[in-house]
């Protein structure tokens, strides 16, 4: 039996790649796509496939309305989010509004379909890699641990300073940095600068006098 899938992002090249990675699978056909929230609601509920691929950011709003709205249309339709952004708080807003998977945009293209199979198979439950991590950084009232270095370099984020400049202050190249941030976002379940200080505010990990950019 073919699963049909629709997939909803506003970049035509991530939907041609996310179309060839189905189709390239004998039991999925790419059924409908849409590059809005506006059309892949209308899409959606008009073909009612047996799982929606939603991108997160589309130019008209957010892709957690067209989760709602296909949800509402339909109980038994699979629904995988799939974000560039893919920190905790995305990951609970996808599971609250009635995802049946979260995927980052950064995963292979197997990751995406095996997310999709699972989505039409088990519209109802929830699956991403992070989600026991997830739920444990949301349950520890202590927050993460940091190293000594990724508490200097959070602070230097704090301070305003990019990549570079953290870099020469350190004494460590670009990529060193790079790989210190995004232990960071790990660790603080953040898509973003802005997310991580916050985080870490509410955390302790910063002090409250802190003026955060």
């Amino acid at each position: 039996m073919t699963t049909t899938v629709m997939l909803a992002d506003d970049h035509e090249l991530i939907r041609e790649g996310l179309r060839r990675a189905f189709e390239r699978e004998s039991d999925l056909e790419v059924v409908g796509e849409a590059a809005s929230v506006a059309e892949a609601i209308a899409v959606g509920t008009h073909l009612t496939p047996d799982v929606a691929v939603v991108d997160l950011r589309l130019p008209d709003g957010n892709g957690l309305e067209i989760v709602r709205a296909l949800r509402k249309h339909s109980a038994d339709m699979g629904i995988v989010v799939l974000t560039m952004y893919a920190g905790d708080q995305q990951l609970f807003d996808a599971l609250e509004a009635g995802a049946s998977a979260f995927v980052p945009k950064s995963a292979p293209a197997e990751e995406i379909v095996a997310a999709a199979r699972h989505a039409a198979a088990a519209p109802h439950s929830f699956a991403s890699a992070d989600l026991a991590d997830a739920m444990k950084r949301r349950l520890s009232p202590q927050g993460p641990s940091l190293s000594p270095r990724e508490t200097e370099v959070l602070h230097l984020l704090a301070d305003g300073l990019g990549v570079a400049q953290i870099s020469r202050r350190l004494y460590i190249s670009d990529s060193t940095t790079k790989t210190h941030i995004s232990n960071l976002y790990d660790k603080l379940g953040a898509a973003n600068r802005a997310q991580a200080l916050m985080t870490a505010l509410r955390l302790g990990l910063l002090p409250q006098g802190d003026d955060v950019p």
